[in-house]
């Protein structure tokens, strides 16, 4: 299957941020994510990514969904970020009995889409998959805006 095209940052103004909405999932949807010691892992890895600000992510049973932002170089591909993410969780879960899916699912946001409503729209997931009945209940989110625990209801 062929990759599809990516839009160059360089279509943005360099003043405006990249932030790309990333989704990655586990190899044949095995339903391993939602739990504490992996929302634990997630958590710290994603304070030591060096070349990535993750803003926001929410956990699924079989999936994640996150918010990303390169910190200096524009340039770097969100397969970059993926590959990093996928390699320390690997390394901080130690032996784990899943995979993820190869590469992951990413959309470079336009700069007429507000951050905070598509983060609206994800952090509800949990409540339209029938985990829970308000999303400020779900407690598998992480990145800035977990740590803040302020997303503009």
């Amino acid at each position: 299957m062929a990759e599809p095209p990516r839009l160059p940052a360089i279509y943005l103004r360099w003043e405006q941020g990249v932030v790309y909405f990333v989704t990655m999932c586990v190899k044949d949807r095995q339903l391993v994510l939602a739990n504490d010691l992996t929302c634990g892992a997630i958590r710290e890895i994603t304070r030591d990514l060096r070349s990535w600000e993750v803003i926001a992510g929410v956990i699924m049973p079989d999936h994640l969904h996150c918010f990303v932002s390169p910190r200096k170089d524009r340039d770097l591909s969100v397969g970059d970020f993926s590959n990093a993410f996928k390699r320390l969780l690997r390394k901080q879960l130690g032996t784990q009995s899943w995979e993820w899916q190869r590469g992951c699912f990413d959309r470079l946001l336009r700069s007429d889409e507000s951050l905070a409503d598509k983060w609206a729209y994800v952090r509800e997931n949990p409540v339209r998959a029938d985990l829970t009945g308000r999303w400020e209940e779900w407690p598998f989110f992480f990145g800035l805006l977990d740590e803040q625990r302020d997303w503009g209801s």
